[in-house]
């Protein structure tokens, strides 16, 4: 049985991660809004910290937090001035995003729920997940193996630093 500290520290993590992720998207001015996506990547950190997945949240902290986080504000820095306030967007778009926000929380809902095994042992406590079988899935070639997206996701990192180079040379 856990504790009632880690469990008022969940919800306090919890709301964190809540409160700055809504600023992260509602904010005008972007530096401030990468300010708040940090806060955001380090709460989660806290969370993987606290169900005792070390690696996950230095991984959390060391990939997220610092080098891609560092890559959005570089990008910011050489795209736009920092100080600059982004225009409002207009009714009709907020209405349209809303939406879209809304039928994706659904469609996450409906595709976690529908899955009866996995909520049933996910409230039963019978998920058994170490760190060797999530390294075993991230590397793995097989159906549901994550190489070929982890890769793919490495060039088009590489291809975002060296868009921002060629760019950062023009000026």
């Amino acid at each position: 049985m856990e504790s009632v500290g880690n469990i008022i520290l969940y919800f306090i993590v919890a709301i964190a991660i809540i409160v700055f992720s809504v600023l992260t998207v509602t904010t005008r001015k972007i530096l401030r809004s990468a300010t708040y996506l940090l806060f955001v990547l380090f709460a989660t950190a806290i969370i993987y910290f606290q169900m005792d997945y070390q690696f996950l949240g230095a991984v959390q902290i060391a990939v997220y937090a610092g080098g891609i986080l560092v890559l959005f504000v570089f990008a910011i820095m050489l795209t736009q001035q920092p100080g600059k306030e982004a225009e409002g967007l207009a009714t009709h778009r907020r209405w349209l995003g809303l939406t879209a926000a809304l039928a994706g929380v659904a469609l996450c809902g409906y595709g976690l729920f529908s899955y009866a095994g996995f909520c049933g042992r996910l409230l039963s406590g019978g998920v058994d997940v170490n760190m060797e079988r999530i390294g075993q899935f991230l590397l793995s070639t097989d159906k549901f193996g994550y190489l070929l997206p982890f890769e793919a996701i490495s060039v088009l990192l590489l291809a975002c630093i060296i868009g921002g180079v060629v760019i950062a040379r023009r000026r």
